[in-house]
This record gives structure tokens, sequence and C-alpha cells, in this order.
């Protein structure tokens, strides 16, 4: 048994004088001092730990307060200071320890393996709330912002567990962590099996990170995963996607570099949101127009330069074909759907919140059973989706109406109102 001081053993011989008088054998005596030791201990540790941390936080918060820097705040909030604290108790606990396990000395060994132990864990909680103070200052770099900080802490988390448990081992064992490394060399292929997603997230988060393909506050498009939103954290094992119903999806790393996915950066930075939307015009109510209709298509104010100008180019070219005028089908006439696609061209143009730096067309697309397409290709000036919404209903709630001006008509498919008409019409008919 080592030597105790003076005051150790007086602690010791005390209590142990107050439990011997019970009347049991010498050794039932030593093993209830040191259970009763023990547990006035723990109390005596929970009271320094609670007061070593409101010391520790009243002298230094005062300080940290006057400070501009930051970085002592995120200190704070990340329990730095507090984690700090808890050597104070484990300190007592080591100089105590000889008092409560005076009449047990081999458990005295134990108990100070595990000391040493909580003394390393200790140590990598303040590392790890070191690093999460240092990703959260570097979140307020503009450079850092979207990058996938989460996922380097991370890596860092699992090389410090891994020391940490390296030196646990160590410790608990009393041999060499070279040979405790050396018996993991033996069980790499099970570990390879077991952290197979924890790798491929690793190596995934590099190579999303070098090749600057997503990035946190980058909308995404993964049908797949059902994922249609904003990213919102970038970690080692998942990628966190909020989508705009304010469900949150759930997409593991390693799939970004296996599966295709959708970045709406390119069009958040370009200023411009691409509408690609046709109108379906109905092919029985394409016609020629006369004169009369043009002239009186003419009032229209954006659409008047283009007709002066279209029926100099149209007479000019049956002038010169001697085109004969008695059949409106002959040479080339104005149609009422050529109009409207003028029309629709020229109301694109003029509205402010159309791109104009950007593609603009009204194109014809081929037939089908379902009309003629009129297809409108343009971006948005606004790439907020609900102002978005906003303009491209006002200008296709503006063309649906203009239409009946040229005399076309939207398809649709019969509906019941339609029925009901063919067969009112049928019955007349038959009456006359």
């Amino acid at each position: 048994m080592e030597l105790l001081t003076d005051s150790q053993s007086q602690i010791y011989n005390w209590t142990f004088q107050w439990i011997n008088k019970l009347g049991l054998d010498n050794q039932t005596n030593h093993f209830i001092n040191s259970i009763v030791l023990l547990l006035l201990v723990v109390l005596f540790l929970f009271i320094v730990d609670y007061f070593s941390k409101k010391t520790l936080l009243l002298l230094t918060i005062k300080a940290i307060r006057r400070s501009a820097n930051r970085f002592d705040d995120l200190l704070i909030r990340n329990k730095t200071l507090k984690l700090i604290a808890h050597f104070v108790p484990i300190l007592v606990a080591q100089y105590i320890i000889p008092i409560i396990f005076m009449g047990f000395p081999n458990w005295k060994e134990n108990i100070n393996k595990l000391l040493a132990i909580a003394t390393t864990v200790v140590s990598l909680l303040i590392i790890h709330s070191l690093l999460k103070s240092i990703r959260d200052i570097l979140r307020t770099k503009k450079s850092f912002a979207d990058k996938p900080l989460e996922s380097y802490l991370q890596v860092c988390q699992i090389i410090m567990y891994f020391i940490g448990g390296t030196i646990c081992f160590s410790i608990l064992t009393g041999s060499s962590p070279w040979s405790f490394l050396l018996s993991l060399g033996a069980a790499s292929a099970i570990l390879m099996l077991v952290f197979k997603d924890t790798i491929l997230g690793f190596v995934a988060s590099i190579q999303v990170s070098a090749n600057d393909s997503i990035r946190v506050g980058d909308w995404i498009e993964m049908p797949k995963y059902g994922a249609d939103g904003t990213v919102k954290e970038i970690n080692l094992n998942n990628v966190k996607v909020q989508n705009f119903d304010k469900t949150i999806t759930t997409i593991p790393t390693h799939t970004l570099l296996s599966d295709s996915f959708k970045n709406y950066r390119g069009m958040q930075q370009s200023g411009g949101r691409r509408l690609k939307r046709a109108i379906n015009i109905k092919i029985s109510t394409i016609r020629f127009l006369d004169n009369e209709e043009i002239e009186r298509l003419k009032h229209i104010q954006i659409l008047r330069a283009y007709i002066e100008d279209r029926a100099k180019t149209i007479d000019e070219f049956n002038r010169i074909h001697q085109i004969d005028p008695s059949s409106p089908i002959n040479g080339r006439k104005m149609t009422n759907l050529g109009m409207f696609r003028a029309y629709a061209l020229a109301y694109l143009r003029q509205n402010p919140q159309i791109h104009k730096t950007m593609p603009l067309m009204v194109r014809q697309l081929a037939s089908t059973e379902h009309g003629v397409p009129v297809e409108l290709y343009f971006f948005v000036n606004d790439i907020r989706w609900e102002y978005y919404e906003g303009i491209v209903s006002d200008v296709f709630d503006h063309l649906f109406a203009a239409t009946k001006y040229f005399d076309l008509e939207i398809f649709e498919n019969p509906a019941s109102d339609d029925f009901r008409q063919f067969v009112r019409k049928q019955q007349i008919n038959v009456l006359n």
C-alpha cells in the first residue's frame, strides 16, 4: 500500500472507526468504508464540477463580452469552457482516490486507468468543441459559406475517435498503441465492410467539394429520391434537402457521384429563369386574313409597325411574281395564326419582366391531335419562384384572352356542355 499524507490517513481512519462500531469483520469494514467514501466523493465531485464551471464562466464571460472577436462567443455556445472545467473534478479525484481505496490497493490502479480514460475523453470533447467553433466561424466567411464544412468536421471526428479509442485501449490493456494498430490490420477487411458507406461518403464529399458540383444553399432536383428544394446541409453520410413543401429529404452523399441530379445554381446566378410552354391552337380556326381584318388589327399598337412592314414585303413579292389575286391561296398572304405569333413576340419584347438579353422566341411546333402548338420560349428576370409563377401566369392570361381578337380558338377536349349543345342543335334540326 502506498504511503498517504497525514490528512488522508486521518480522513480514512475517522470514517473507518465510525463504521467499525457496527461490529463487522475488518475486511467488510474496509469495503463499507470505501463505498461510503466513494459516494461522498462522487457527490463532492459533482459540486466541484458545478462550481468550477460557474467560476470559469464568471471569470471569462465579462472579458468575452467586451471582446469584438466572435470566436470566443462561439467557444461559449459550443460549451468549450464548460468542458475545460471538467478537468477540475478529475484532478480532485486523482488526489482523493488513494483515500477511498486505502483498504483495497488493487482497485486503485483500475480507478486510475478510468481517470486516465476520462481525461482522454474530455480532451477529445474539447478538441471537438474547438473544431465546431472553427466550423461556425468559417461559415460566416463568404469563401466558405457554401463549402461542405460538416463533412470536414465529421472526418476530423472519425480521426479523433480512432486516436482516442487507440489511447483508451492502450490504457486499459497496458500495451503499446502500435500493437493495437497491428491487430487492426488483420481486421481491415471487416472494417472496410462496416464503414463502406462512410468511406464512400468521405470520398464523395471530397470530390463534390473539389468539383464544386453542389453547395449549401443550392436548389437541386433529384426525382429518384423525391428531392426538389434547397440544400441545407452536406455531411459525411448524407445531404439534407429541404423541399418546397418544407419536408426534408435525406440523400446518401455517395449517390451524388453515381446518380444524376439537376442543380439550378446556373439559373440563379444568371438572373433569369426559363419558361418553355405551348398554347395549342385549334387547326380549324386557322385561316387567311382579308384586307378589312388586317386594317382592324392595325389598331393594336404593338402590331402596327409589323403589319405595315409585312404588307409591303408581301405586296412586293406578289407584284414581282405577278400573283393572281382572284384566289386567296395564290401568292403570299397573312394568316391569323402568323399574326398571333407576331403579337405574342411583340408582347414579350415590350414586357419589362422578360429578360431581353437571353433567348426569346415564339415558334410553331409540329401539329398533333391536340392542334398546333405555339410555343413560347423566354426567360423571366426574377428567379424567385412565387414571382416567376405570377409573371408567367400574367403572360398566359393575356395571350389566352388575346386569341379571340385573331379569331383563333384554344384546343380543348369536348366537355359536357359541348355535347349538350350538339344534342340541342340536332333536336332543332329535326323539328325544322
